[in-house]
Protein backbone atom coordinates (compact mmCIF):
# COMPACT_ATOMS: atom_id res chain seq x y z
CA UNK A 1 0.00 0.00 0.00
CA UNK A 2 1.05 3.84 -0.68
CA UNK A 3 0.69 4.40 2.96
CA UNK A 4 1.11 3.09 6.77
CA UNK A 5 -0.99 4.40 9.65
CA UNK A 6 1.20 4.95 12.96
CA UNK A 7 0.64 4.71 16.26
CA UNK A 8 3.55 4.95 18.53
CA UNK A 9 3.05 3.91 22.23
CA UNK A 10 0.19 1.64 23.39
CA UNK A 11 -1.54 4.40 25.99
CA UNK A 12 -4.04 5.31 23.77
CA UNK A 13 -6.88 2.47 23.03
CA UNK A 14 -8.57 4.60 20.57
CA UNK A 15 -5.75 5.64 18.07
CA UNK A 16 -4.59 2.23 18.27
CA UNK A 17 -7.92 0.91 17.00
CA UNK A 18 -7.80 3.82 14.36
CA UNK A 19 -4.48 2.49 13.14
CA UNK A 20 -5.25 -1.02 13.35
CA UNK A 21 -8.29 -0.26 11.01
CA UNK A 22 -6.15 0.21 8.17
CA UNK A 23 -5.24 -2.05 5.52
CA UNK A 24 -1.05 -0.95 6.26
CA UNK A 25 -0.35 -0.31 9.70
CA UNK A 26 2.28 0.10 12.37
CA UNK A 27 1.82 0.06 15.94
CA UNK A 28 5.19 0.61 17.79
CA UNK A 29 6.16 1.36 21.34
CA UNK A 30 9.27 4.03 20.84
CA UNK A 31 9.49 6.36 17.94
CA UNK A 32 13.21 5.00 17.32
CA UNK A 33 11.61 1.91 15.94
CA UNK A 34 9.13 3.73 14.69
CA UNK A 35 11.85 5.91 12.55
CA UNK A 36 13.56 2.58 11.56
CA UNK A 37 10.50 0.35 10.04
CA UNK A 38 9.42 3.10 8.33
CA UNK A 39 12.43 4.12 6.34
CA UNK A 40 12.76 0.90 5.39
CA UNK A 41 9.22 0.14 4.39
CA UNK A 42 8.82 3.70 3.24
CA UNK A 43 11.85 3.34 0.62
CA UNK A 44 10.80 0.07 -0.54
CA UNK A 45 6.80 1.32 -1.36
CA UNK A 46 7.72 4.90 -2.08
CA UNK A 47 10.21 2.64 -5.01
CA UNK A 48 6.86 0.62 -6.12
CA UNK A 49 3.95 3.43 -5.89
CA UNK A 50 6.16 6.34 -6.49
CA UNK A 51 5.08 8.26 -3.55
CA UNK A 52 4.69 7.06 0.07
CA UNK A 53 1.90 8.79 2.60
CA UNK A 54 3.12 8.60 7.08
CA UNK A 55 -0.25 9.27 9.30
CA UNK A 56 0.64 9.71 12.80
CA UNK A 57 -2.30 9.46 14.83
CA UNK A 58 -2.75 9.92 18.55
CA UNK A 59 -4.45 10.92 21.45
CA UNK A 60 -4.02 14.57 23.17
CA UNK A 61 -3.45 13.81 26.94
CA UNK A 62 -6.74 15.35 27.89
CA UNK A 63 -10.52 16.02 26.92
CA UNK A 64 -10.91 20.27 27.44
CA UNK A 65 -14.81 19.35 28.72
CA UNK A 66 -15.04 19.82 32.32
CA UNK A 67 -17.02 17.22 34.33
CA UNK A 68 -19.85 19.73 35.26
CA UNK A 69 -20.49 21.61 31.59
CA UNK A 70 -23.72 22.51 30.81
CA UNK A 71 -23.60 21.40 27.04
CA UNK A 72 -21.00 19.20 25.27
CA UNK A 73 -19.14 21.33 23.98
CA UNK A 74 -16.65 20.81 20.70
CA UNK A 75 -13.38 18.66 21.20
CA UNK A 76 -10.29 19.53 20.03
CA UNK A 77 -8.01 18.22 17.12
CA UNK A 78 -4.57 19.03 16.02
CA UNK A 79 -3.06 18.75 12.85
CA UNK A 80 0.01 19.55 11.03
CA UNK A 81 2.66 18.33 7.86
CA UNK A 82 4.95 19.90 6.14
CA UNK A 83 4.90 22.92 3.50
CA UNK A 84 5.08 20.82 0.29
CA UNK A 85 1.63 20.99 -1.54
CA UNK A 86 0.95 16.91 -2.02
CA UNK A 87 1.40 16.93 1.97
CA UNK A 88 -0.62 19.98 2.62
CA UNK A 89 -3.42 18.51 0.15
CA UNK A 90 -3.48 15.26 2.39
CA UNK A 91 -4.05 17.19 5.44
CA UNK A 92 -6.44 19.23 4.13
CA UNK A 93 -8.74 16.07 2.96
CA UNK A 94 -8.05 14.71 6.46
CA UNK A 95 -9.33 17.85 8.24
CA UNK A 96 -12.67 18.18 5.75
CA UNK A 97 -13.25 14.34 6.22
CA UNK A 98 -12.97 14.79 10.52
CA UNK A 99 -15.13 18.13 9.88
CA UNK A 100 -17.93 16.57 7.92
CA UNK A 101 -18.53 13.31 9.52
CA UNK A 102 -21.63 12.67 11.97
CA UNK A 103 -19.52 13.47 15.46
CA UNK A 104 -23.81 13.12 16.87
CA UNK A 105 -22.92 13.78 20.18
CA UNK A 106 -19.49 16.74 19.79
CA UNK A 107 -18.48 18.45 16.88
CA UNK A 108 -14.54 18.79 16.46
CA UNK A 109 -12.35 21.69 16.61
CA UNK A 110 -9.69 21.68 14.38
CA UNK A 111 -6.33 23.64 15.08
CA UNK A 112 -4.26 23.14 12.11
CA UNK A 113 -0.88 24.16 12.73
CA UNK A 114 2.71 24.58 11.24
CA UNK A 115 4.76 21.38 11.45
CA UNK A 116 7.23 23.91 13.79
CA UNK A 117 4.15 24.63 16.32
CA UNK A 118 3.51 21.57 16.36
CA UNK A 119 4.78 19.38 19.62
CA UNK A 120 3.40 16.40 18.57
CA UNK A 121 4.86 16.13 15.31
CA UNK A 122 8.00 14.10 16.50
CA UNK A 123 7.75 11.55 14.10
CA UNK A 124 7.59 14.35 11.14
CA UNK A 125 10.76 15.88 12.25
CA UNK A 126 12.76 12.60 12.41
CA UNK A 127 11.57 11.53 9.08
CA UNK A 128 11.94 14.63 6.62
CA UNK A 129 12.40 12.40 3.80
CA UNK A 130 8.87 11.67 3.83
CA UNK A 131 5.62 13.06 4.17
CA UNK A 132 4.49 12.98 7.57
CA UNK A 133 0.76 13.64 8.88
CA UNK A 134 0.36 14.33 12.42
CA UNK A 135 -3.25 14.03 14.38
CA UNK A 136 -4.02 14.00 17.47
CA UNK A 137 -8.09 14.31 19.14
CA UNK A 138 -9.08 14.46 22.27
CA UNK A 139 -10.28 11.37 24.22
CA UNK A 140 -13.44 12.39 24.27
CA UNK A 141 -14.27 8.94 24.87
CA UNK A 142 -13.63 8.38 28.49
CA UNK A 143 -15.76 9.27 31.29
CA UNK A 144 -14.54 12.91 33.07
CA UNK A 145 -12.56 11.88 36.31
CA UNK A 146 -13.19 8.42 35.92
CA UNK A 147 -11.53 5.41 34.18
CA UNK A 148 -15.11 4.75 32.44
CA UNK A 149 -15.48 4.98 28.79
CA UNK A 150 -18.72 6.20 26.44
CA UNK A 151 -19.34 3.00 24.24
CA UNK A 152 -21.38 4.37 21.86
CA UNK A 153 -19.29 7.98 21.35
CA UNK A 154 -15.59 5.35 21.21
CA UNK A 155 -17.17 3.64 18.36
CA UNK A 156 -18.14 6.58 16.45
CA UNK A 157 -14.92 8.19 17.01
CA UNK A 158 -12.41 5.19 15.80
CA UNK A 159 -15.16 5.30 12.29
CA UNK A 160 -14.75 8.72 11.85
CA UNK A 161 -11.48 8.86 12.14
CA UNK A 162 -10.35 5.82 10.35
CA UNK A 163 -12.90 6.82 7.44
CA UNK A 164 -11.38 11.03 7.34
CA UNK A 165 -7.48 8.33 6.91
CA UNK A 166 -8.63 7.10 3.96
CA UNK A 167 -10.19 10.18 2.88
CA UNK A 168 -6.71 11.70 3.24
CA UNK A 169 -4.94 8.53 1.80
CA UNK A 170 -7.15 8.94 -1.15
CA UNK A 171 -6.60 12.39 -1.96
CA UNK A 172 -2.92 11.89 -1.81
CA UNK A 173 -2.72 8.56 -3.63
CA UNK A 174 -4.67 9.57 -6.34
CA UNK A 175 -2.35 12.94 -7.00
CA UNK A 176 1.06 11.25 -6.61
CA UNK A 177 1.28 7.44 -6.95
CA UNK A 178 0.37 5.51 -10.12
CA UNK A 179 -2.76 4.18 -8.43
CA UNK A 180 -6.44 5.33 -8.90
CA UNK A 181 -8.38 4.10 -6.10
CA UNK A 182 -11.97 4.06 -7.24
CA UNK A 183 -13.54 4.91 -3.70
CA UNK A 184 -11.24 6.04 -0.70
CA UNK A 185 -12.86 3.04 0.97
CA UNK A 186 -11.00 0.91 -1.84
CA UNK A 187 -8.02 1.01 0.39
CA UNK A 188 -9.49 -0.28 3.19
CA UNK A 189 -8.36 -4.07 4.54
CA UNK A 190 -8.77 -6.39 2.11
CA UNK A 191 -8.72 -9.82 4.27
CA UNK A 192 -11.16 -11.09 7.44
CA UNK A 193 -9.02 -11.15 10.55
CA UNK A 194 -9.16 -14.48 12.66
CA UNK A 195 -11.30 -12.58 15.04
CA UNK A 196 -14.04 -11.79 12.74
CA UNK A 197 -14.30 -15.76 11.21
CA UNK A 198 -14.58 -16.59 14.80
CA UNK A 199 -17.61 -14.14 15.75
CA UNK A 200 -18.97 -15.29 12.39
CA UNK A 201 -19.37 -18.48 12.86
CA UNK A 202 -20.73 -18.17 16.98
CA UNK A 203 -23.59 -15.74 15.24
CA UNK A 204 -23.77 -18.64 12.91
CA UNK A 205 -24.20 -21.12 15.09
CA UNK A 206 -27.03 -18.82 17.19
CA UNK A 207 -28.85 -18.36 14.05
CA UNK A 208 -28.82 -22.26 13.10
CA UNK A 209 -30.22 -23.24 16.43
CA UNK A 210 -33.84 -21.95 15.64
CA UNK A 211 -36.12 -20.74 12.37
CA UNK A 212 -37.98 -17.47 13.34
CA UNK A 213 -40.45 -18.02 11.30
CA UNK A 214 -41.03 -21.76 11.71
CA UNK A 215 -41.37 -21.16 15.59
CA UNK A 216 -44.43 -18.78 15.23
CA UNK A 217 -46.11 -20.16 12.43
CA UNK A 218 -49.24 -22.72 14.07
CA UNK A 219 -48.45 -26.17 13.09
CA UNK A 220 -52.21 -27.19 12.82
CA UNK A 221 -54.20 -24.08 10.28
CA UNK A 222 -56.05 -26.22 8.67
CA UNK A 223 -57.96 -27.79 11.98
CA UNK A 224 -58.18 -24.26 13.16
CA UNK A 225 -59.66 -23.20 9.33
CA UNK A 226 -62.31 -25.76 10.19
CA UNK A 227 -63.07 -24.80 13.92
CA UNK A 228 -63.08 -21.14 13.05
CA UNK A 229 -65.90 -22.01 9.97
CA UNK A 230 -67.77 -23.89 12.67
CA UNK A 231 -68.03 -20.71 15.07
CA UNK A 232 -69.24 -18.85 12.06
CA UNK A 233 -66.38 -16.52 12.12
CA UNK A 234 -66.41 -15.36 15.45
CA UNK A 235 -64.38 -16.40 17.79
CA UNK A 236 -60.60 -16.74 17.41
CA UNK A 237 -59.46 -20.63 16.64
CA UNK A 238 -56.95 -22.53 18.75
CA UNK A 239 -53.23 -22.41 17.99
CA UNK A 240 -50.89 -24.72 18.20
CA UNK A 241 -47.07 -23.87 17.98
CA UNK A 242 -43.91 -26.04 17.86
CA UNK A 243 -42.06 -26.90 21.21
CA UNK A 244 -38.62 -24.82 21.06
CA UNK A 245 -36.03 -27.54 20.99
CA UNK A 246 -33.50 -24.74 22.44
CA UNK A 247 -32.82 -22.64 25.37
CA UNK A 248 -33.57 -18.82 24.71
CA UNK A 249 -31.71 -17.49 28.15
CA UNK A 250 -28.21 -19.40 26.83
CA UNK A 251 -28.59 -18.37 23.21
CA UNK A 252 -28.88 -15.12 24.68
CA UNK A 253 -25.85 -15.19 26.89
CA UNK A 254 -23.96 -16.47 24.43
CA UNK A 255 -24.75 -14.10 21.66
CA UNK A 256 -23.76 -11.39 23.95
CA UNK A 257 -20.79 -12.93 24.84
CA UNK A 258 -19.51 -12.89 21.03
CA UNK A 259 -16.33 -10.27 21.12
CA UNK A 260 -16.38 -7.92 18.83
CA UNK A 261 -13.52 -5.93 19.86
CA UNK A 262 -10.78 -7.36 17.52
CA UNK A 263 -12.18 -6.70 14.12
CA UNK A 264 -9.88 -4.09 13.37
CA UNK A 265 -12.69 -2.89 10.64
CA UNK A 266 -15.30 -0.55 11.47
CA UNK A 267 -17.27 -1.43 8.92
CA UNK A 268 -17.78 -5.33 10.02
CA UNK A 269 -18.27 -4.48 13.18
CA UNK A 270 -21.46 -2.47 12.39
CA UNK A 271 -23.24 -5.31 10.29
CA UNK A 272 -22.22 -7.90 13.26
CA UNK A 273 -23.07 -5.42 15.66
CA UNK A 274 -26.84 -4.98 13.62
CA UNK A 275 -27.17 -9.04 13.64
CA UNK A 276 -26.59 -9.44 16.96
CA UNK A 277 -29.22 -7.06 18.14
CA UNK A 278 -31.79 -8.72 15.33
CA UNK A 279 -31.09 -12.36 16.88
CA UNK A 280 -31.52 -10.82 20.18
CA UNK A 281 -35.12 -9.48 19.16
CA UNK A 282 -36.12 -12.36 17.28
CA UNK A 283 -35.04 -14.88 20.65
CA UNK A 284 -36.80 -11.84 22.54
CA UNK A 285 -39.90 -12.22 20.47
CA UNK A 286 -39.89 -16.36 20.55
CA UNK A 287 -39.51 -15.63 24.96
CA UNK A 288 -43.00 -13.60 24.91
CA UNK A 289 -45.03 -15.97 22.46
CA UNK A 290 -48.69 -15.37 22.68
CA UNK A 291 -47.91 -12.39 24.98
CA UNK A 292 -48.63 -8.48 24.00
CA UNK A 293 -45.25 -8.13 24.42
CA UNK A 294 -44.75 -10.07 21.12
CA UNK A 295 -46.15 -7.52 19.05
CA UNK A 296 -44.22 -4.67 20.44
CA UNK A 297 -41.18 -6.36 20.18
CA UNK A 298 -42.23 -6.85 15.87
CA UNK A 299 -43.11 -3.72 15.68
CA UNK A 300 -39.32 -2.79 16.76
CA UNK A 301 -38.05 -5.61 14.55
CA UNK A 302 -40.19 -4.62 11.07
CA UNK A 303 -40.82 -0.97 11.81
CA UNK A 304 -44.74 0.34 12.24
CA UNK A 305 -46.75 1.33 8.99
CA UNK A 306 -45.61 4.90 7.89
CA UNK A 307 -48.20 6.69 6.18
CA UNK A 308 -46.33 6.75 2.12
CA UNK A 309 -47.12 2.59 2.90
CA UNK A 310 -50.32 2.69 4.41
CA UNK A 311 -51.34 5.20 1.34
CA UNK A 312 -50.23 2.84 -1.12
CA UNK A 313 -51.88 -0.32 0.30
CA UNK A 314 -55.08 1.90 0.36
CA UNK A 315 -54.83 3.43 -2.99
CA UNK A 316 -54.01 -0.23 -4.56
CA UNK A 317 -57.08 -1.81 -2.91
CA UNK A 318 -59.17 1.17 -4.15
CA UNK A 319 -57.99 0.95 -7.38
CA UNK A 320 -58.52 -2.56 -8.29
CA UNK A 321 -61.57 -2.95 -6.04
CA UNK A 322 -63.52 -3.33 -9.31
CA UNK A 323 -60.61 -5.46 -11.52
CA UNK A 324 -61.52 -8.72 -12.34
CA UNK A 325 -59.41 -11.07 -10.67
CA UNK A 326 -56.87 -13.75 -12.35
CA UNK A 327 -59.37 -17.61 -11.92
CA UNK A 328 -58.04 -20.81 -10.47
CA UNK A 329 -60.17 -22.65 -12.87
CA UNK A 330 -56.59 -24.91 -13.67
CA UNK A 331 -55.15 -25.56 -10.20
CA UNK A 332 -52.69 -27.73 -9.28
CA UNK A 333 -51.87 -29.30 -5.83
CA UNK A 334 -48.33 -29.82 -3.57
CA UNK A 335 -47.30 -32.80 -5.95
CA UNK A 336 -47.27 -30.33 -9.21
CA UNK A 337 -45.05 -27.64 -7.09
CA UNK A 338 -42.88 -29.79 -5.76
CA UNK A 339 -42.15 -31.26 -9.53
CA UNK A 340 -41.43 -27.77 -10.56
CA UNK A 341 -39.94 -26.73 -8.13
CA UNK A 342 -37.18 -29.72 -8.60
CA UNK A 343 -36.87 -28.91 -11.75
CA UNK A 344 -36.10 -25.35 -11.62
CA UNK A 345 -33.80 -26.33 -8.77
CA UNK A 346 -31.92 -28.50 -11.34
CA UNK A 347 -31.63 -25.78 -13.25
CA UNK A 348 -29.93 -23.95 -10.95
CA UNK A 349 -27.76 -26.56 -10.01
CA UNK A 350 -26.35 -27.16 -13.63
CA UNK A 351 -25.65 -23.72 -13.36
CA UNK A 352 -23.51 -24.55 -10.39
CA UNK A 353 -22.67 -27.50 -8.04
CA UNK A 354 -22.97 -25.30 -5.14
CA UNK A 355 -26.59 -24.58 -5.54
CA UNK A 356 -27.56 -27.63 -3.93
CA UNK A 357 -31.04 -27.20 -2.72
CA UNK A 358 -33.33 -29.21 -1.83
CA UNK A 359 -37.34 -29.67 -1.61
CA UNK A 360 -39.40 -30.92 1.21
CA UNK A 361 -43.50 -30.91 1.90
CA UNK A 362 -44.84 -30.82 5.16
CA UNK A 363 -48.25 -31.08 6.81
CA UNK A 364 -47.59 -28.73 9.71
CA UNK A 365 -47.42 -25.33 7.51
CA UNK A 366 -50.71 -23.24 6.60
CA UNK A 367 -51.04 -23.60 2.69
CA UNK A 368 -48.36 -22.42 0.83
CA UNK A 369 -44.27 -22.32 0.75
CA UNK A 370 -41.36 -21.23 2.47
CA UNK A 371 -37.73 -21.54 2.41
CA UNK A 372 -35.79 -22.50 5.25
CA UNK A 373 -31.70 -21.78 4.75
CA UNK A 374 -31.34 -24.44 1.37
CA UNK A 375 -34.61 -26.17 2.09
CA UNK A 376 -38.07 -25.22 0.13
CA UNK A 377 -40.89 -26.12 2.31
CA UNK A 378 -44.59 -26.94 0.64
CA UNK A 379 -47.12 -27.19 2.57
CA UNK A 380 -49.46 -30.59 1.70
CA UNK A 381 -52.07 -28.58 1.97
CA UNK A 382 -51.41 -26.33 -0.45
CA UNK A 383 -53.84 -25.23 -4.05
CA UNK A 384 -52.87 -22.66 -6.50
CA UNK A 385 -53.27 -21.84 -10.00
CA UNK A 386 -51.64 -23.33 -12.35
CA UNK A 387 -50.62 -19.86 -14.13
CA UNK A 388 -48.69 -18.51 -11.11
CA UNK A 389 -46.38 -21.59 -10.17
CA UNK A 390 -43.67 -20.62 -12.01
CA UNK A 391 -43.91 -16.55 -10.65
CA UNK A 392 -43.95 -17.93 -7.34
CA UNK A 393 -41.01 -20.25 -7.75
CA UNK A 394 -38.78 -17.53 -9.08
CA UNK A 395 -39.90 -15.48 -6.02
CA UNK A 396 -38.71 -18.62 -3.67
CA UNK A 397 -36.35 -20.24 -5.63
CA UNK A 398 -34.89 -18.06 -7.55
CA UNK A 399 -34.46 -15.32 -5.04
CA UNK A 400 -34.61 -16.64 -1.99
CA UNK A 401 -32.34 -19.66 -2.13
CA UNK A 402 -29.87 -17.90 -4.88
CA UNK A 403 -28.96 -15.35 -2.03
CA UNK A 404 -28.60 -18.09 0.26
CA UNK A 405 -26.14 -19.91 -2.00
CA UNK A 406 -24.36 -16.56 -3.76
CA UNK A 407 -23.69 -15.30 -0.14
CA UNK A 408 -22.43 -18.59 0.88
CA UNK A 409 -19.48 -17.67 -1.61
CA UNK A 410 -17.66 -15.37 0.47
CA UNK A 411 -16.46 -16.81 2.88
CA UNK A 412 -18.85 -15.14 5.95
CA UNK A 413 -21.84 -17.28 6.96
CA UNK A 414 -23.46 -13.74 7.31
CA UNK A 415 -24.24 -12.87 3.64
CA UNK A 416 -26.25 -16.31 3.21
CA UNK A 417 -28.21 -16.03 7.30
CA UNK A 418 -29.03 -12.76 6.30
CA UNK A 419 -27.45 -8.91 7.55
CA UNK A 420 -29.92 -7.41 9.72
CA UNK A 421 -32.82 -5.77 8.26
CA UNK A 422 -32.63 -8.26 5.18
CA UNK A 423 -35.93 -9.32 4.99
CA UNK A 424 -38.10 -5.80 3.13
CA UNK A 425 -35.35 -6.02 0.33
CA UNK A 426 -35.81 -9.82 -0.12
CA UNK A 427 -39.40 -9.47 -0.14
CA UNK A 428 -39.59 -6.70 -2.36
CA UNK A 429 -36.42 -8.40 -4.75
CA UNK A 430 -39.08 -11.74 -4.90
CA UNK A 431 -41.67 -10.04 -5.92
CA UNK A 432 -40.46 -7.71 -8.47
CA UNK A 433 -39.44 -11.40 -9.90
CA UNK A 434 -42.80 -12.28 -9.91
CA UNK A 435 -43.42 -9.35 -12.18
CA UNK A 436 -40.15 -9.59 -14.36
CA UNK A 437 -41.37 -13.63 -14.53
CA UNK A 438 -44.76 -12.10 -16.04
CA UNK A 439 -46.76 -13.45 -13.63
CA UNK A 440 -47.90 -10.24 -11.54
CA UNK A 441 -51.74 -10.47 -11.20
CA UNK A 442 -54.15 -8.30 -9.39
CA UNK A 443 -55.20 -10.96 -7.08
CA UNK A 444 -51.83 -10.81 -5.81
CA UNK A 445 -51.05 -7.38 -5.74
CA UNK A 446 -54.11 -6.42 -3.64
CA UNK A 447 -52.99 -9.54 -1.30
CA UNK A 448 -49.69 -7.75 -0.41
CA UNK A 449 -51.98 -4.51 0.03
CA UNK A 450 -54.57 -6.20 2.25
CA UNK A 451 -51.42 -7.63 4.33
CA UNK A 452 -50.04 -3.78 4.99
CA UNK A 453 -53.68 -2.77 6.10
CA UNK A 454 -53.96 -6.09 8.49
CA UNK A 455 -50.77 -5.74 10.18
CA UNK A 456 -51.68 -1.43 10.74
CA UNK A 457 -54.96 -3.11 12.27
CA UNK A 458 -53.08 -5.70 14.35
CA UNK A 459 -51.17 -3.25 15.83
CA UNK A 460 -53.35 -0.75 16.94
CA UNK A 461 -55.37 -3.80 18.69
CA UNK A 462 -57.42 -5.14 15.99
CA UNK A 463 -58.50 -8.66 17.00
CA UNK A 464 -58.20 -12.10 14.94
CA UNK A 465 -61.95 -11.56 14.16
CA UNK A 466 -61.79 -8.08 13.36
CA UNK A 467 -58.98 -8.85 10.66
CA UNK A 468 -60.80 -11.41 8.94
CA UNK A 469 -64.17 -9.19 8.87
CA UNK A 470 -62.03 -6.91 7.58
CA UNK A 471 -60.33 -8.58 4.51
CA UNK A 472 -63.60 -10.56 4.01
CA UNK A 473 -66.79 -8.58 4.55
CA UNK A 474 -64.77 -5.05 3.42
CA UNK A 475 -62.37 -6.18 0.76
CA UNK A 476 -64.24 -8.41 -0.52
CA UNK A 477 -60.98 -11.39 0.10
CA UNK A 478 -62.60 -15.26 0.37
CA UNK A 479 -62.83 -16.28 3.84
CA UNK A 480 -60.29 -19.02 3.11
CA UNK A 481 -58.09 -16.00 2.27
CA UNK A 482 -58.87 -14.05 4.66
CA UNK A 483 -58.36 -16.44 7.27
CA UNK A 484 -54.75 -17.32 5.47
CA UNK A 485 -53.72 -13.74 5.93
CA UNK A 486 -55.40 -13.02 9.10
CA UNK A 487 -53.19 -16.67 10.31
CA UNK A 488 -50.28 -14.69 9.14
CA UNK A 489 -50.93 -11.59 10.77
CA UNK A 490 -51.68 -12.79 14.11
CA UNK A 491 -49.33 -15.40 14.21
CA UNK A 492 -47.29 -15.78 17.64
CA UNK A 493 -49.54 -12.94 19.17
CA UNK A 494 -49.35 -10.39 15.89
CA UNK A 495 -46.51 -10.56 13.58
CA UNK A 496 -45.93 -7.34 11.89
CA UNK A 497 -43.62 -9.06 8.93
CA UNK A 498 -46.26 -9.15 6.40
CA UNK A 499 -46.35 -5.28 5.77
CA UNK A 500 -42.48 -5.49 4.16
CA UNK A 501 -43.71 -6.98 0.93
CA UNK A 502 -44.87 -3.88 -0.37
CA UNK A 503 -42.65 -1.84 1.52
CA UNK A 504 -39.80 -3.61 -0.15
CA UNK A 505 -40.73 -3.47 -3.19
CA UNK A 506 -41.76 0.42 -3.00
CA UNK A 507 -37.97 0.95 -1.53
CA UNK A 508 -36.71 -1.24 -4.76
CA UNK A 509 -38.90 0.74 -7.14
CA UNK A 510 -37.76 3.84 -5.79
CA UNK A 511 -34.10 2.62 -6.11
CA UNK A 512 -34.27 1.47 -9.60
CA UNK A 513 -36.10 4.98 -10.57
CA UNK A 514 -32.76 6.64 -9.56
CA UNK A 515 -30.75 4.67 -11.71
CA UNK A 516 -30.01 2.15 -9.53
CA UNK A 517 -29.04 -2.01 -10.21
CA UNK A 518 -30.25 -4.93 -8.97
CA UNK A 519 -26.41 -6.37 -8.83
CA UNK A 520 -25.64 -6.18 -5.47
CA UNK A 521 -28.75 -8.03 -4.42
CA UNK A 522 -27.67 -11.31 -6.04
CA UNK A 523 -24.71 -11.12 -3.76
CA UNK A 524 -26.57 -12.30 -0.83
CA UNK A 525 -29.18 -11.75 1.72
CA UNK A 526 -28.89 -7.53 2.11
CA UNK A 527 -30.85 -4.71 3.25
CA UNK A 528 -31.28 -1.69 0.86
CA UNK A 529 -29.00 0.25 3.28
CA UNK A 530 -26.74 -2.19 3.18
CA UNK A 531 -25.43 -1.54 -1.01
CA UNK A 532 -22.81 1.10 -0.28
CA UNK A 533 -21.29 -1.48 2.40
CA UNK A 534 -21.75 -4.34 -0.36
CA UNK A 535 -19.96 -1.88 -3.03
CA UNK A 536 -17.26 -1.20 -0.21
CA UNK A 537 -16.19 -4.34 1.01
CA UNK A 538 -16.34 -5.64 -3.13
CA UNK A 539 -14.01 -2.60 -4.11
CA UNK A 540 -11.53 -4.29 -1.44
CA UNK A 541 -12.00 -7.64 -3.02
CA UNK A 542 -13.81 -9.24 0.06
CA UNK A 543 -16.99 -10.02 -1.95
CA UNK A 544 -17.13 -11.82 -4.67
CA UNK A 545 -19.50 -11.43 -7.57
CA UNK A 546 -22.94 -13.44 -7.81
CA UNK A 547 -22.19 -16.99 -8.84
CA UNK A 548 -25.66 -17.48 -10.09
CA UNK A 549 -27.66 -15.29 -11.91
CA UNK A 550 -31.48 -15.35 -11.22
CA UNK A 551 -32.82 -17.58 -14.81
CA UNK A 552 -36.04 -14.83 -14.63
CA UNK A 553 -33.79 -12.37 -15.99
CA UNK A 554 -33.58 -15.06 -18.83
CA UNK A 555 -37.09 -15.08 -19.88
CA UNK A 556 -38.86 -13.70 -22.92
CA UNK A 557 -40.45 -9.88 -21.65
CA UNK A 558 -38.01 -9.75 -18.56
CA UNK A 559 -35.50 -7.65 -20.22
CA UNK A 560 -38.46 -4.96 -21.25
CA UNK A 561 -40.42 -5.32 -17.89
CA UNK A 562 -36.64 -4.45 -16.28
CA UNK A 563 -36.29 -1.50 -18.46
CA UNK A 564 -39.84 -0.18 -17.71
CA UNK A 565 -39.11 -0.37 -14.01
CA UNK A 566 -36.34 2.03 -14.53
CA UNK A 567 -38.47 4.97 -15.89
CA UNK A 568 -40.12 5.30 -12.53
CA UNK A 569 -43.01 2.56 -12.02
CA UNK A 570 -45.51 2.68 -9.34
CA UNK A 571 -46.91 -0.55 -7.72
CA UNK A 572 -50.20 -0.63 -9.65
CA UNK A 573 -48.40 -0.20 -12.97
CA UNK A 574 -46.91 -3.69 -12.42
CA UNK A 575 -50.30 -5.07 -13.71
CA UNK A 576 -50.49 -3.04 -16.92
CA UNK A 577 -48.13 -5.03 -18.45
Amino acid sequence: MPFIAVHVGHRSAVARDVVMANASYLLVPNLSDAVNVIRLVGAAMAERFGAFLVIDIGELAKDGLAKDAPYLAPFTVTASAPADKATQEALSALISGIQTADARYRTPLIDRLKLADDTQASLARKLPAFPVVTLRFAPIHKVPQSNEVYPELRDRLVANVFDAVLQSVADFTRKETCLEPASHRALGRRVFVDAVQRADRAIDDIAGRFDFLLSVTPINSEDAWAEFKSLNFERVPHFLYRPLAFNIGESKKALFSINLERFEDPVLTTLYREKQTELDLQLSMLAARGARQFVDLGRALYRPIEPRLSQAAQDILQATAGLPLDGDADTVDYRFLERRAQTMIDRYSAQSKGFAASVAVRDDLPAGMMVSNGKLLISRHTSMSKARVEALLSHEVGVHLLTFFNGSEHGLKIFRSGLAGYEGAQEGLAVLAEYLSGGMTVSRLRLLAARVCAVAGMLDGASFVDTFSMLHREQGFSDRNAFNTALRVHRGGGLAKDAIYLRGLLELLDHLSRGGALDAFWMGKIASSHLSVMQELSLRGLLKPPKIMPQFLNLPGADQRLARLKTGLSPLDLITA
